[in-house]
């Protein structure tokens, strides 16, 4: 383990310990020349002296060091020092996929979705340069502070060429598909599928197969058949299903042809959730699963043995009792293929060493090979150097050969110089796309040429790599946008907003703008359209129409109305909305408002209410006329009035609104004559209370 502090090739200064994995602990380091942090994984000593595993995390480096994608943790440099193996990487500051999985539960669909696709880029990415991952699990993919989904630890990866994989490369057996659990053709296919079961993982928060053992859950993996994730995430679309059903399909047949048919589903996911579009490969007879025989279980328990299956997040502790384990297994007695290939290797390397050493030692014999001469004719070319400064000290001037100093830094090849007797000047700085700032781009004096001690060299100092137009990237994808910019040398940041204009997924801006200069490496920032901003439905329960009407426009919705009767909400009032409070609504958009009618009215009448002839009018009264008014018992209103000459007088009065009881008052006028013939008037009023309506 290394201690912080500690200097790997007098460049990279260790912070921290990080994590460790199966092979490799990994670090936290500064890279002083470059002045960033950096990741540096460090082969495990137990492994150094493991011909066969220091291939292999040799293979890493190369297979993995071609990759370059922003969903990828780039590989900067590799390297040997005092038994130290190690890879340099990009440094990812962020937590795994995993551990997101265990503090969530349960990924929404959405988050589910675009985690997938930047995965799915990555490997798309490394498939494109034949490359296959053969360990996608959630522990190797990183979800950075800003949000980037990252596919690191190509550890187990081989050139696609490669047709067959080996059980000690085999990636952890929760992820691993049904041909690399029984030890066969392994091709981009395998990494579907284990991406498919992280998508399940993602839904369900759980994996599809587990067990006690890695030989029951590999026997899962090619016999069983997995339990749908909707019967664990309920509300999962259709289409996210089928995706990780079509993924996760036992034959490799019947998954998807390429990790970019598998993009163009989850993109198609996000727009149209619930449409089920995937298209299921029919299964054949040769596809079934069948019931595995004893002799092949015991294969894959062979196979399976020596996996490595441990997390890269683990805390170093619980890693301590792997090695014992490996040394248990290795009690068999049975040499590994690789390791068997290695020790072959070896010997016929070693074989070559000693026979070049032979060679040697007989053509120094006979005076083939005259490198350094002998020391006999060393000690004769002193004497006469001593002999010629005696007689002419003044011509003879000690030469050296000098040496290349082309990638160094300053001070690196002053030390150089200064050990051959030579000093050193800067000449002044000039770009690169070669050497990284600060380093040496040429020299005054070419290596391999013959110059005097105490001369003075001049270098000329990398000021980094040269700067190149921007490119237009406007108007495109996001996708397309950022692996132009990819493509030109520079680091895409995206960036989301709204745009009434822009499309949804459309690159909206760039800074710097398309034709401005930056230096590759430079990050260009990009500002991409989410489409329409959504509006916030307000509430405008029991305003008055205008008012509602008003405040909606302003928002630039649409504005219908229907009417209804209530009891609670005054007449004009908005008596409820089609589109509740709170939910989001793109602009211009219908809104629906139901007006109030006021209460609702019940109508009562008045049938075959008879007015007959008042008893104290004289019976001798010559005419009569009585004016007879209705009235409601609420609120004294009228309503009718007639005037009636003869009696019985009938009432039938309908139409009383929201009334149920009355009165009526009359107002009785007569005249008649006296016994000395004079005409006499009279009047009196009457009332009459508590009629009751009948309701129609």
């Amino acid at each position: 383990m290394l201690k912080e502090g500690i200097y790997i090739a007098d460049r990279y200064e260790i912070v921290g310990k990080v994590g460790t994995g199966g092979m490799a602990d990994v670090y936290k380091a500064k890279d002083h020349t470059l002045g960033r942090f950096v990741g540096i994984k460090v082969l495990k000593q137990e492994f150094s002296e493991d011909v066969n595993f220091v291939t292999k995390f040799r293979t890493e480096a190369q297979s993995a060091a071609g990759l370059e994608h922003p969903n990828i943790v780039n590989i900067y440099d590799v390297g040997s020092e005092n038994a130290i193996h190690y890879i340099v990487m990009e440094y990812v500051e962020g937590i795994t996929l995993k551990t997101y999985i265990e503090k969530k539960g349960q990924l929404s669909f959405k988050e589910a979705v675009s985690i997938a696709i930047q995965v799915g880029r990555g490997i798309e990415a490394a498939h494109n340069k034949h490359i296959i991952h053969r360990d996608i699990k959630p522990q190797n993919i990183i979800i950075s502070t800003e949000g980037k989904v990252k596919v690191t630890d190509f550890g187990i990866a081989r050139a696609a060429s490669s047709n067959t994989i080996n059980s000690d490369v085999m990636g952890s057996v929760h992820y691993a598909s049904p041909e690399q659990a029984r030890n066969g053709f392994v091709d981009g296919k395998s990494d579907i599928y284990s991406l498919g079961i992280v998508m399940y993982e993602m839904v369900t928060g759980r994996v599809p197969f587990d067990g006690e053992s890695t030989v029951a859950i590999a026997i899962q993996h090619l016999q069983e058949e997995m339990i749908r994730p909707s019967a664990y995430a309920p509300d999962l679309p259709i289409s996210l299903e089928k995706i990780i059903l079509k993924c996760t399909q036992k034959s490799p047949d019947r998954r998807y042809d390429t990790i970019g048919d598998l993009l163009i589903d989850l993109k198609k996911a996000l727009i149209s959730p619930n449409e089920d579009f995937v298209v299921m490969v029919p299964i054949g007879q040769q596809d079934k699963t069948r019931v595995m025989k004893q002799e092949e279980v015991e294969s894959i328990k062979e196979q399976t043995r020596n996996m490595y299956y441990e997390d890269a997040a683990e805390e170093p502790e619980e890693e301590e009792e792997e090695p014992e384990e490996e040394e248990e297994e290795d009690d068999s007695g049975f040499l590994n293929p690789k390791m068997e290939k290695a020790v072959t290797i070896m010997g016929i390397v070693a074989a070559v060493i000693i026979v070049a050493i032979i060679i040697y030692i007989v053509g120094s014999f006979f005076g083939l090979f005259r490198f350094g001469g002998s020391q006999k004719e060393d000690d004769v070319k002193q004497e006469e150097m001593k002999d010629d400064e005696e007689e002419e000290p003044e011509d003879k001037t000690e030469k050296v050969e000098m040496i290349d100093l082309k990638g160094k830094t300053f001070d690196e090849a002053k030390a150089a110089l200064n050990g051959i007797g030579l000093g050193i000047e800067k000449a002044g700085e000039e770009s690169s796309d070669t050497y990284a700032q600060g380093q040496i781009v040429s020299q005054s004096v070419e290596a391999g040429t013959q110059v005097e001690k105490n001369t003075t060299i001049r270098v000329t100092i990398s000021s980094g790599v040269g700067e190149i137009d921007v490119p237009m990237v406007t108007g495109l994808d996001q996708q397309s946008a950022e692996s132009k910019l990819t493509e030109y040398g520079f680091v895409p940041n995206t960036d989301f907003g709204y745009s009434e204009s822009v499309a949804s997924g459309t690159v909206m801006s760039q800074t710097p703008e398309a034709g401005n200069k930056a230096k590759k490496g430079d990050t260009v920032s990009l500002m991409v359209s989410r489409g329409t901003e959504p509006i916030v439905m307000p509430n405008v329960w029991n305003k008055s129409e205008g008012e509602a009407r008003e405040q909606l426009s302003a928002l630039g919705l649409k504005v219908s109305t229907t009417s209804d009767y209530s009891n609670d909400i005054p007449e004009g009032n908005v008596i409820s909305q089609s589109i509740v409070e709170g939910k989001s609504v793109e602009k211009g958009a219908t809104i629906t408002l139901v007006i109030s009618m006021g209460k609702k009215s019940t109508f009562y009448s008045l049938d075959n209410y008879s007015i007959n002839k008042l008893e104290d009018i004289p019976k001798v009264a010559t005419s009569i006329k009585a004016e007879i008014t209705l009235y409601k018992s609420e609120g004294e209103d009228v309503v009718n009035t007639w005037t009636a000459t003869s009696f019985p007088f009938v009432i039938n009065q309908g139409g009383i609104e929201n009334c149920s009881q009355g009165y009526i008052i009359i107002k009785w006028e007569w005249s008649y004559l006296d016994e000395e013939g004079v005409e006499i008037v009279d009047a009196r009023k009457t009332e009459i209370d508590n009629i009751s309506f009948t309701p129609n």
